[in-house]
């Protein structure tokens, strides 16, 4: 049975990482001694919800978490450091701190390694996430333990909910695009003037023009969608945004 380890510190243990091609040690006092530090882990890099949903969640939520008192934001697995290294790059996740438990050490420490034999990948993390002060473990949210690999309790909003149920989350802004518009060029500095991020595609190079018409009922760019509801060009986005 997998138990909170809540009041408890963190198990010490020294991480092999890597950082420019060399060796580095980073114990577990240097990840958190004196810091305000969340950590989520998972079962493994490149995996389909760790890669789709627990990673990209806590990157994206990075800004709201630091306005609110975390310093550092920590993703873990039983993986080796070249793997969490390509993997990091993969998701393009700046915002996170990708630490390879490659041993299985601190999963072991924390009671959370599991046996997944069966899927062929040996000992590994249980997924849960966890809120650390000073190197005392505040809050867990452990997934439950049922057939398969739950997702509903570690995900970035769950832990943001308990730090600050009031915190004010990211617009979620998508828009299609081309290289060379002067047109998108206005709407990403109308966007990057409000520090919003956004996620930008490019047609005729990441999709094509039927799509851009498919998703929109344009063919002209940009295309900007706020929350999912469909703003429009540059100057729809002008007015979404009160200016003249």
């Amino acid at each position: 049975m997998l138990t909170s380890r809540e009041g408890q510190r963190v198990p010490y243990v020294t991480f092999r990482t890597r950082r420019n091609n060399q060796w580095v040690n980073l114990t577990t006092d240097d990840l958190f001694a004196g810091k305000t530090v969340v950590v989520f882990s998972l079962p493994g890099a490149f995996t389909p919800t760790c890669s789709s949903t627990h990673v990209p969640g806590y990157n994206q939520l990075a800004k709201v978490f630091q306005e609110n008192g975390v310093d550092d934001i920590i993703c873990i697995s039983v993986n080796d450091a070249f793997v969490m290294e390509e993997w990091a790059k993969a998701q393009e996740a700046t915002n996170i701190t990708m630490i390879p438990d490659g041993n299985g050490e601190f999963s072991e420490g924390m009671g959370m390694l599991v046996d997944k034999t069966d899927l062929g990948f040996g000992k590994r993390s249980w997924r849960y996430s966890m809120l650390v002060k000073n190197g005392t473990i505040e809050k867990m949210f452990i997934e439950p333990e049922e057939p398969g690999d739950p997702f509903k309790v570690s995900d970035a909003e769950t832990m943001l909910n308990y730090i600050n149920p009031q915190a004010v989350k990211p617009k979620k802004v998508f828009m299609f695009a081309k290289e060379g518009c002067p047109f998108c060029a206005r709407a990403k500095a109308m966007l990057d003037e409000r520090g919003m991020d956004y996620e930008a595609v490019y047609v005729g190079k990441n999709v094509s023009t039927r799509s851009l018409f498919a998703a929109t009922g344009a063919t002209t760019v940009p295309q900007v969608f706020i929350d999912g509801k469909l703003i429009g060009g540059s100057e729809a986005l002008a007015s979404y945004f009160g200016v003249g």
